[in-house]
């Protein structure tokens, strides 16, 4: 099918959530995609941090085929071995030793939500109280839109999970004065992706985990977008060598097959005991096997460092684009995770970039943003970087 004819069947029967769409994509290879009449684009999207090995990787691929041939889903009444395995990878290489596995984040921090308040009933000290920052994204369940620090996001979806507190994002000084004796759990995103592609000030993380030590609360990393090597480290709290208590993680773990996560420590971990949480699909033979696979090639030796020092060429050259262009409010964020903000809305350059066949996205009205693959090539980097020069001029920003 062209173009048209799959929008025409779009239109006739998929509900209207995600608006109107410019292209179909129907393939994709490494940082390249094409759409259905044919035409070829760069990438710099990821479908949203998902495919942060790029498209049709050779090793998931091969992963997802010989899985498939062999068993592609069976219930967690039983054990799965590529489930096992990817709980043993996830646990070796990072500070939680016990996972839970669900379809995505959304998924992930609503199971974070629920162990934290189960913890605490256990402990016989029900604390259900919640901390998320303003500005943030958890999720679009009714419990994640509530730790969402959007109002955009819960319109219409009143009345929303009681007992959840925002306070602004890098600021300790707002943290301690919501720290009540209710609350259970301190919620963040170590960067803020929807909000923003916003990186805390050093020492704000390192903070945040002394206030929780000292009123007993939990702390919940949302590693949804930034982990699994998207800002140079494999997991983002790892820059600021601070571990949290909870941790999730989604988007990029399958490479594009659907798959969430909620890691723990094993004392966290008590929370949850046989028929207290559950989800069908979690972490099931196809979706663990893509995962165990992605995990694998991740975790080679130089592969995540290779993509650090891609980030940095990519913020170098973004930098100087900032000296030029005197719309460019500010370069932001770490690794291959990028915001461009601007004294403009963006959609006009973002449309612009497409059309000159680069894929990016928003982080809000005036923020483009960048998720390149972790496989881009320097050359890909120069390319689009000299492109967004010529759109921004065109543009008169």
């Amino acid at each position: 099918m062209n173009t048209e004819q799959i929008k025409a069947l779009n239109d006739a029967h998929v509900i209207n959530t995600y608006g109107a769409r410019k292209m179909a994509i129907v393939r994709g290879e490494g940082a390249r995609l094409w759409d259905a009449d044919g035409r070829e684009y760069l990438d710099f999207f990821a479908g949203i941090a998902v495919c942060n090995l790029g498209h049709c990787h050779p090793k998931v691929t091969e992963a997802i085929c010989r899985q498939a041939a062999t068993l592609v889903h069976v219930s967690n009444l039983y054990y799965i071995e590529p489930q096992v395995r990817l709980a043993d990878l996830l646990s070796r290489h990072s500070f939680a030793e016990r996972w839970f596995f669900c379809n995505g984040g959304a998924e992930a921090n609503e199971a974070a939500i629920k162990i934290a308040r189960r913890f605490w009933a256990e402990q016989g000290t029900p604390r259900p109280g919640v901390v998320t920052a303003l500005h943030s994204f958890h999720g679009r369940t009714l419990a994640t839109i509530t730790a969402t620090g959007q109002p955009k996001y819960q319109k219409g979806f009143e009345p929303l999970l009681p007992g959840v507190t925002y306070v602004p994002y890098d600021d300790l000084a707002a943290l301690e004065a919501a720290l009540t004796p209710e609350v259970g759990l301190v919620l963040l995103e170590p960067i803020q992706g929807e909000g923003g592609v916003r990186v805390p000030a050093p020492g704000y993380l390192r903070g945040v985990r002394e206030l929780c030590g000292k009123t007993g609360a939990l702390l919940a990393f949302d590693e949804v977008q930034t982990g699994l090597g998207r800002t140079g480290t494999l997991f983002a709290y790892e820059h600021d060598g601070v571990t949290p208590d909870i941790m999730t993680l989604a988007k990029g773990l399958g490479n594009g097959v659907p798959i969430g996560a909620m890691g723990c420590t094993e004392r966290v971990s008590a929370g949850f005991a046989p028929g207290s949480h559950a989800a069908t699909f979690g972490g099931n033979p196809l979706s663990s096997a893509a995962a165990v696979a992605t995990m694998e090639v991740l975790t080679e030796p130089g592969f995540v460092e290779a993509a650090a020092a891609k980030g940095e060429r990519l913020f170098g050259a973004l930098r100087a684009l900032a000296a030029k262009h005197p719309k460019i409010v500010e370069v932001r964020g770490r690794g291959l995770m990028a915001g461009i903000e601007c004294a403009e809305a963006v959609t006009p350059a973002i449309s612009a970039l497409l059309d000159a066949g680069i894929i990016c996205g928003p982080a809000g009205p005036n923020v483009i943003r960048f998720l390149p693959p972790l496989i881009v090539s320097e050359g890909d980097i120069d390319h689009a970087v000299s492109t967004l020069d010529r759109v921004l001029g065109e543009l008169g920003w």
